[in-house]
C-alpha cells in the first residue's frame, strides 16, 4: 500500500471490527478532498443482510459529517491478503467520487471506475 497514514487508519480500525459469524475482519480508511480521513470496520448482525462493510461505515461517516468528495481509500483484512471492496460498496462509494484510487496490499491500487466501469447513477433513471 502506497499510504502509510491511510493504512495506519485502516488497521487501526479492524481493531473495532465486529464478525462473530464469518470471523473476516475489515478495516478501511478514506481520504476527503481536503485531506481528512474517516476510517470504518465491518459490523455483522445475526440477521446477515443487516451487517455492514467497513467501507461504507468510513464512507458514512465522512458524508454526515458533510463531505463528498473522496481521493483514496485504503482497505486491510484478517485474511492478510488484498481485499476489494463488494459491489454494494462500489456503487456507494461511485456515488461520491469517480476518481477514488482503492489500495489494499502493497500491490493493489485502482480506480473506482475500473472496478465498477458500468456504474449505475443518476442519469441511469428514467424520470419521465
Amino acid at each position: 500500500m502506497h499510504d502509510k497514514e491511510l493504512e495506519t487508519a485502516a488497521q487501526a480500525a479492524i481493531k473495532q471490527a465486529y464478525s462473530p459469524y464469518s470471523g473476516f475482519r475489515v478495516g478501511a480508511a478514506l481520504r476527503t478532498q481536503d485531506g481528512k480521513i474517516f476510517a470504518g470496520s465491518n459490523v455483522e448482525n445475526a440477521s446477515f443482510s443487516l451487517s455492514i462493510c467497513a467501507e461504507r461505515v468510513a464512507l458514512f461517516k465522512a458524508v454526515s459529517e458533510g463531505h463528498r468528495s473522496f481521493t483514496d481509500l485504503a482497505i486491510v483484512s484478517s485474511s492478510g491478503r488484498p481485499t476489494f471492496p463488494c459491489g454494494a460498496c462500489r456503487q456507494v462509494l461511485i456515488e461520491f467520487s469517480q476518481d477514488l484510487m482503492v489500495h489494499s496490499g502493497d500491490i493493489y491500487s485502482k480506480n473506482i471506475l475500473q472496478l465498477l466501469p458500468d456504474k449505475f447513477g443518476l442519469n441511469s433513471i428514467d424520470s419521465s
